[in-house]
């Protein structure tokens, strides 16, 4: 039976335009739905907390999405989504760049001070650190204080060792940077959330301005120690091969950073700015060719790519560097022998932890 003359010159929409519209409606429901989901989350974290406000927003946020997708789906039309959200986001993303890093908290007592460096009148090879943290732990929440300045002459560094201490799994480890004199002292860089009282750390919260970003230096008595002994985490040592001259830049690198974060504090970022993207991009600074790579988020696997990349000062395996490198054993035994004054101890403590590494 033929068609009937109206319907018989009808235009039909090619196969591949519906397609290409399906293509694009999934693309900007995906797209919202992020959108909605990093907007909700912005205003819960970062939105003040009083009568739930912060929760009411988040609601309203995503509420307004989900108004936005249904109109869409149902006038099949993607543009007034885009339009739409388009002004959601530019009014959200407004609001966000008024928050901002601050220096006026009530910080925690292990993040109190942030170190600051200052190189002696000609003689830019000679820094002073003043706020270098010494702490005494007896547990996470038993501790004596101390905060010191010292002097370090850059010309007398002999060793950059990595330590990585694991928390969460074998993936997950928080970097240090210890640098190592020829007297045996040693300082430990780690950049780490500023933590205020009674503030712990969350990963999501660390895409959402939520901490403000510290450098510490501190003896590894102190920095190493509350690792292994109060915390309980595992930590592993790892010489990094570098020519005296790339350990001197690599420190004074570090002394610029804290002064910079003195000067302007700024956010720590899960991502983009924590505790192993800010050594590579310090690395990077010095001239050192370091790859981008996935490892530099999985910082678990960061002695592999050093190795990898021909980092590690050690020619033996893998597998031994990590074992011989393991120090919870040795830290949790040493003890100071007696007359030793601090600074000694904290030599003979380093010394004791690295008994056995090659």
């Amino acid at each position: 039976m033929p068609y009937p003359a109206s319907h018989r010159f009808m235009p039909v929409t090619p196969r591949w335009r519906r397609g290409l519209g399906a293509l694009t409606w999934l693309l900007v429901c995906l797209g919202a739905m992020l959108c909605g989901a990093w907007g909700s989350t912005a205003l819960y974290l970062e939105a003040p907390q009083t009568h739930n406000i912060a929760t009411a927003l988040a609601l309203v946020w995503g509420f307004a999405w989900l108004v936005l997708l249904g109109y869409g789906a149902l006038q099949r039309r993607t543009l007034p989504v885009m339009a739409g959200g388009l002004v959601l986001m530019l009014a959200l993303l407004a609001w966000w760049s008024t928050i901002t890093p601050r220096s006026d908290r009530r910080w925690a007592d292990d993040v109190a001070h942030l170190v600051e460096a200052a190189p002696e009148y000609n003689a830019p090879q000679h820094i002073q650190l003043r706020h270098v943290r010494n702490f005494i732990w007896r547990s996470e929440t038993d501790y004596t204080p101390r905060w010191e300045t010292r002097n370090y002459d850059l010309t007398r560094l002999r060793s950059v060792d990595v330590a990585l201490s694991y928390w969460m799994g074998p993936a997950i480890a928080h970097t240090l940077v210890s640098f190592g004199f020829d007297n045996g002292e040693h300082v430990v860089f780690s950049v780490e959330i500023r933590k205020e009282q009674g503030e712990q750390f969350d990963a999501l919260a660390g895409f959402f301005k939520q901490y403000e970003m510290a450098l510490v230096a501190a003896d590894e008595r102190d920095i190493l120690a509350v690792r292994t002994n109060a915390r309980g985490e595992e930590v592993h040592l790892y010489r990094v091969k570098l020519s005296p001259a790339a350990m001197q830049e690599l420190f004074l690198a570090y002394a610029q950073q804290a002064s910079q974060l003195a000067q302007a504090p700024r956010f720590y970022h899960t991502l983009t700015a924590n505790c192993t993207t800010i050594v590579w991009q310090l690395a990077r600074r010095i001239g050192q060719e370091l790859p981008l790579d996935w490892r530099l988020l999985a910082s678990g696997y960061l002695p592999e790519y050093l190795r990898d990349a021909g980092g590690l000062e050690s020619m033996q395996p893998l597998p031994l560097q990590r074992s011989n490198g393991h120090i919870n054993a040795r830290a949790q035994s040493w003890q100071p022998a007696p007359g030793l004054d601090d600074t000694q101890a904290s030599i003979d403590f380093s010394r004791h932890i690295r008994a056995g590494m090659r």
